[in-house]
């Protein structure tokens, strides 16, 4: 099996990881894998091994291309370390970010938990935000008869949090 970064050399160190229930494997030689700081753990970078492999093809290679106004990270720095400097970096780096965190994780937006009695409270918050929206789409469209249905489910959502 040859190397998947090279492609020229037998396959000595094989990773694997498992995303979302699909398994991902990287088959690695002696020199790509210590490149890529396989070899030393506090050295692996992640994020390095995915853009060399194409994950994260929309991020630019060139050291400098794009940076952070708020902290100063270059993609060449966040390549090398795997790391984001602030969460503006977020914003900076949107484009080339998005198709790697879809590879890693379940969707791009961190939900994070949430204690069990939030749980109604977070959901009624996001039903007003919703029908707010239709309210302002419906007041927009001139549609007044849906807006005044929409306000007085509103006022009853509300009513009812209040108690």
């Amino acid at each position: 099996m040859l190397c998947d970064v090279c492609k020229e050399v037998e396959a000595t160190v094989h990773l694997t990881q498992v995303i979302n229930g699909k398994v991902q494997k990287v088959d690695l030689c002696e020199t790509c894998a210590k490149e890529k700081g396989v070899s030393d753990p506090a050295g692996f970078s992640l994020a390095d091994l995915l853009l060399g492999l194409g994950a994260g093809e929309n991020i630019q290679a060139e050291p400098g291309a794009v940076k952070c106004n708020v902290c100063g990270l270059t993609q060449a720095d966040f390549k090398k370390t795997g790391r984001l400097g602030c969460s503006h970096c977020y914003d900076t780096f949107a484009e080339g970010l998005t198709s790697l965190l879809k590879g890693m994780h379940r969707g791009i937006q961190h939900v994070g938990k949430v204690p069990p009695s939030a749980v109604k409270r977070i959901e009624r918050e996001r039903e007003l935000k919703d029908l707010r929206q239709n309210l302002d789409k419906a007041i927009d469209a001139e549609n007044y008869e849906l807006a005044a249905s929409l306000r007085d489910k509103i006022r009853s959502l509300e009513k009812a949090s209040m108690t």
